[in-house]
């Protein structure tokens, strides 16, 4: 994992020691599954939304914005840029008529972090967040289509 440099650059390790023990835990364990599921991604803090953004690269000289790991006092949120078009079988992202791209899971106990599950969420945000704007429209389609086949059950 590399962290990009910027002009407000603050360790991540410096914006979890804003927040209790139980947080930091829960958001530590988190960044490692984003870690340890994309390696090559570049970590660094977003200083003006108090969050972990995680960027791929996705080419020479550009990187694609895909998750992010966003504590808060009472839970933290592992958040995927493109969860609009994440398959999301056992509808566990939140967000949904809330925003219009961005869904995340949200975490209140270490001990409620399921590894292999979040693994895949992961996997699936690496997978959408690499294809091209059209391919991500095109996947909502299909999203939407088994929402209504869901509703009509």
């Amino acid at each position: 994992m590399r962290s990009m440099p910027t002009h407000d650059s603050m360790p991540p390790e410096a914006l979890l020691a804003m927040y209790p023990e139980p947080m930091r835990e829960i958001a530590e364990r988190l960044r490692a599954i984003v870690m340890r599921t994309a390696p090559d991604a570049i970590e660094r803090v977003r200083t003006g939304w108090r969050l972990i953004g995680f960027d791929l690269p996705i080419g020479p000289r550009r990187t694609t914005y895909f998750a992010w790991v966003s504590p808060e006092p009472k839970h933290v949120h592992l958040g995927f840029e493109h969860g609009y078009a994440m398959r999301d079988p056992e509808h566990e992202l939140l967000g949904a008529g809330i925003t219009k791209r961005v869904r995340w899971v949200t975490t209140r106990h270490a001990s409620d972090i399921d590894e292999r599950r979040l693994e895949a969420l992961v996997r699936e945000e690496l997978r959408v967040a690499t294809l091209s704007p059209a391919e991500r429209y095109l996947l909502t389609l299909d999203v939407d289509a088994d929402v209504r086949a869901q509703a009509g059950s």
